[in-house]
C-alpha cells in the first residue's frame, strides 16, 4: 500500500468544519491531547508501516 497524497476525503470542508468543532472550548494543552489521540488513533487504523513512514516524511517537508 502507497501513501495517498491525493484529495481523498468525502465532504473536505464538512470534515474541517468537524475537526474545528472538536477543538472548541480546549485549551492549547487539551487541543494538543486531542491532536495526538487522533493522530495515534488514524496511525492504528492505516497499521501499514511504510505508510506511516512515508506520512512522516510528507508531513516533515
Amino acid at each position: 500500500m502507497a501513501l495517498m497524497l491525493d484529495p481523498n476525503i468525502t465532504d473536505p470542508d464538512g470534515f474541517y468544519d468537524e475537526l474545528l468543532a472538536a477543538h472548541d472550548g480546549l485549551s492549547a494543552a487539551e487541543s494538543a491531547n486531542f491532536n495526538a489521540r487522533l493522530i495515534l488513533i488514524l496511525a492504528n487504523h492505516i497499521g501499514d508501516r511504510e505508510v506511516l513512514a512515508a506520512a512522516l516524511a510528507a508531513a516533515n517537508d
